[in-house]
């Protein structure tokens, strides 16, 4: 099975998951509140992720699921606290894939390790990257920004979400693509990448669409194309970067949740389920739609062997530009 193939889901999940009392395994109780730690700051595609699903999450386990953002160390931290915490599941992390993958290329040395500290739970949804500028930047489409940036090199400030976070890579491929040289500017996660390119202080972002759209949508940036394997839906006219001859056409923002390497594998089969069904729920599927969320809701093995790939695969690119965290 091929990795689009594994990843070919359907947002449209069995009945039986959209019930709480469906599953013996979600009725089942916990003995205390759940925290689902988000390791970016509030505002970033994680963050609104977890808050649309901490409601639907509560009512499903039986317990309150509370929003932890815990910022810091480009998601690393926050995922640390997560590998070190009790393996009881009652600590869950929804991160960005990314910094997973790309993180055992990045560091020399991790407080934990990704492959054996984290279990996976369930890859929940991907959204594609909206790539938009500052709309200060005169360039109104992709040829005139590939040529605005050749013709003044190191003008573009580009606001990323940390060294190494799929974004940073992802736009470090696109200007070597480009031949154009850009400065990169790391901040601390999404939003404050976000609020960087919005103030004027940066001029170029390529972002998660369900943090980036909205901005897009009200003019305080101007989207040029986007990620994924088609066109945005509320954006129709943003040519997506396989259409243009752009690298790096599957990268986007890729959520999961996992929990501690030694949490038991029927708590992990509970959280799997909950999850799937908390997806189903109609309003959080139509508000991941309108925020241009699919849902990817593959379980545990496959969440596993997908990461494993895509650790390969981000490691290639980080080695391949020299980046490194220490």
């Amino acid at each position: 099975m091929n990795r689009r193939q594994m990843l070919a889901v359907s947002a449209a999940l069995p009945a039986s998951l959209a019930s709480p009392l469906a599953s013996p395994a979600i009725a089942q109780t916990f003995d205390r509140p759940f925290r689902l730690v988000v390791p970016f700051a509030p505002g970033g595609t994680s963050d609104i992720l977890g808050r649309i699903l901490a409601p639907e999450l509560t009512r499903l386990l039986g317990q309150n699921v509370v929003v932890e953002n815990r910022s810091g160390a480009a998601g690393n931290l926050g995922a640390q606290l997560v590998a070190q915490s009790n393996p009881d599941g009652q600590a869950i992390l929804l991160i960005d894939t990314g910094v997973l993958a790309t993180a055992p290329s990045l560091y020399t040395r991790l407080p934990f390790d990704p492959s054996k500290d984290l279990a996976p739970v369930n890859l929940l949804i991907y959204a594609p990257y909206i790539l938009a500028v500052h709309p200060s930047v005169p360039a109104r489409n992709a040829a005139e920004l590939v040529a605005y940036a050749k013709a003044n090199p190191n003008r573009i400030n580009v606001a990323n979400s940390g060294v190494g976070a799929a974004n940073h890579l992802t736009s470090l491929m696109l200007a070597g693509h480009w031949g154009a040289e850009v400065t990169q500017v790391p901040y601390r996660g999404g939003a404050a990448a976000l609020s960087a390119v919005t103030g004027g202080e940066a001029q170029l972002i390529v972002n998660g669409a369900t943090a980036t759209a909205p901005f897009v949508k009200d003019g305080r940036l101007r989207g040029i194309a986007v990620s994924g394997p088609r066109r945005f839906a509320d954006l129709p006219d943003l040519p997506t970067f396989t259409e243009l001859g752009w690298p790096a056409g599957d990268s986007g923002t890729w959520q999961g949740a996992l929990v501690q390497g030694a949490t038991p594998a029927p708590i992990i089969a509970r959280l799997d389920q909950a999850f799937r069904a908390a997806l189903a729920v109609p309003d959080v599927a139509r508000r991941m739609a309108e925020l241009g969320a699919e849902v990817r809701a593959i379980g545990p093995a496959e969440f596993r062997t997908w990461l494993a790939t895509e650790t390969e695969t981000w490691g290639q690119v980080v080695r391949a530009n020299n980046v490194r965290l220490d």
